[in-house]
């Protein structure tokens, strides 16, 4: 027996517990204690999964200690698994619709019978010289692209996603900024930590964030939400604002206008690091009292002035932000906003941000939340740092596969509309849509860790 918080590593082959529920009486149950995943976000925290060394059946799941991620912490959805697997409702074994849709009429058929066909319609699509008639729909895969792989090695371009109502809006505002369309923020290490909604950090998605930026609060940072409720993170907050939806974009900016003006920028991270160069070449026109915009290409003495030119434009064009006109769109007080920008400029090149959904989805320009959010760590300087913000591609290694398969030769319109070139991701909210307008057909559609019917706004269109 142990007093200890987990079964230590050398003890996982065999581990005593006594039977809860058999109590007053001592029961002892003997486990082997198997690591695995949760698979109800994508987060994957780490479980220790509690098999009975008799009946050999799951009895439980706890956080597994040895996971670098979760760390054995775990939110409800975690231990939750159980009832997964144990659902009484739980599909055990192929089922083939017997009538039309929505009848609920089905009969069981072997897995023989079901890859067999599966396989056939699959086939036929692709020797019919239509590869593009089969589709992938999957909402967050956990398997690092297999499927899309074995896609593209049938020379299908078949794989969708439900990005574009759940995040693209956020990865969008990432993506223009810097190739990345996601943030990995430093918060363990951070001095202010600002974020946009509380949807990561409170345990819905990525109880690792949660547990950093606690760790970050222990040694000293600050907290800055921005969230209509008042949600867990909101609790532990140094500051919580509760603006209007859609105008957290107008407080963003006004903290920029205050780091500008009052000169609290990284200058030369700036002078490094931002395209200024192409902007000056695109606005050609002179501040008020200012020389001539020189040639780029010189000298380093004429790209000082040019700078210098560049430096006053972005004081003038950030001007109109103040915080009297963040207070007007967004109902928070003016001197709330200046504490809160004082505090972000004085975090240097320790600011770790993070918007994800709630504000930066389901709005027109919610993209732009996170465009405006991502500037203020590109004007401190804090990105790629400690205590920063990073692209998340920066600190995350993902073997790449030994065979990499071509890409397909035939682009899917109906995943990617000629009409929507500019999209962050697959329109595939659109695809009912499509298919009824005549611009194509699907022999085979896979879904996966999606529900179209449930998730999209006109889910019967699905049917």
């Amino acid at each position: 027996m142990s007093l200890r918080s987990y079964p230590p590593l050398e003890k996982w082959d065999d581990w005593t517990e006594l039977e809860s529920v058999a109590w007053p009486k001592r029961v002892e149950r003997h486990y082997m204690l198997v690591p695995t995943t949760c698979f109800n976000c994508e987060s994957a925290c780490g479980l220790l999964a509690y098999v009975d060394r008799e009946t050999l059946e799951v009895r439980k799941y706890e956080g597994n200690p040895e996971h670098p991620g979760s760390r054995g912490r775990n939110c409800a959805k975690g231990p939750a698994t159980l009832n997964q697997a144990n659902d009484p409702d739980r599909i055990l074994y192929p089922l083939r619709r017997d009538g039309k849709r929505g009848e609920n009429r089905w009969s069981r058929v072997t897995w023989d019978e079901a890859l067999d066909d599966i396989a056939s319609r699959i086939r036929h699509a692709i020797a019919g010289g239509r590869p593009n008639e089969v589709m992938y729909h999957v909402g967050r895969p956990g398997e690092d692209g297999y499927t899309e792989r074995v896609l593209a090695a049938w020379g299908v371009d078949g794989h969708n996603s439900h990005t574009n109502i759940c995040s693209s809006s956020a990865r969008a505002g990432y993506q223009f900024w810097m190739g990345w369309d996601r943030p990995s923020p430093d918060h363990a290490n951070a001095d202010v930590i600002l974020l946009i909604s509380a949807h990561l950090e409170s345990g819905h998605y990525f109880n690792p964030h949660a547990q950093r930026v606690m760790e970050g609060k222990a040694r000293g940072a600050k907290l800055i939400v921005f969230d209509v409720r008042l949600s867990n993170t909101a609790t532990h907050a140094d500051h919580w604002l509760a603006p209007w939806p859609g105008s957290e974009a107008a407080i963003l900016l006004a903290i920029a206008s205050y780091i500008i003006g009052n000169n609290r920028y990284d200058r030369e991270f700036v002078r490094r690091w931002w395209n200024w160069q192409e902007y000056m070449a695109r606005h050609p026109e002179r501040s008020e009292g200012s020389q001539p915009t020189r040639s780029f290409a010189v000298s380093a003495a004429q790209d000082d002035v040019s700078f210098e030119e560049f430096e006053r434009k972005l004081r003038e064009l950030y001007a109109p932000y103040t915080f009297e006109f963040a207070e007007k769109e967004s109902g928070i007080a003016a001197a709330t906003i200046e504490k809160v920008a004082e505090l972000v400029a004085s975090a240097g090149k320790r600011l770790s941000t993070h918007t994800w959904r709630s504000a930066t989805s389901g709005n027109l320009g919610g993209w732009q939340v996170a465009r405006a959010l991502f500037l203020l760590n590109a004007l401190l300087g804090a990105i790629g740092t400690e205590g920063g913000t990073f692209p998340n591609g920066w600190n995350k290694f993902v073997p790449r596969p030994m065979y990499m398969p071509p890409h397909p030769p035939k682009w899917n319109e109906l995943t990617w509309p000629d009409e929507f070139p500019l999209s962050c991701n697959e329109m595939s909210f659109l695809l009912p849509h499509l298919l009824e307008d005549g611009r194509g057909r699907l022999e085979v559609y896979f879904s996966r860790v999606y529900n179209p019917v449930w998730t999209n706004p006109d889910g019967f269109s699905w049917i």
